[in-house]
């Protein structure tokens, strides 16, 4: 099974909702990367906060790993939180 491309992924994480804005986090531009390994069919996720002291970092980040492993062609997936 095929990894899904990068345009798969990060429209699949439109379903990822900033629970105090109500906005995905795609349309927020949180979405800093996206990398795929075909070898290991894992995706890692470099997402963004609105601000440092965001207190829904951990299910920001919770979120998108399930709804990119949810994903057909995934194995695993990480989301990592930076603050660039």
């Amino acid at each position: 099974m095929a990894l899904p491309t990068e345009t798969q992924i990060i429209d699949n994480l439109k379903n990822v909702l900033d629970p105090e804005l109500h906005i995905d986090v795609v349309n927020l531009g949180l979405i800093y990367g996206v990398n795929r390994d075909e070898k290991k069919n894992h995706v890692h996720v470099q997402l963004g906060l609105t601000s440092p002291a965001c207190p829904y970092a951990p299910d920001l980040q919770r979120q998108g790993e399930e709804t990119v492993a949810k994903m057909e062609g995934v194995q695993t997936s990480a989301g990592e939180i930076t603050l660039s």
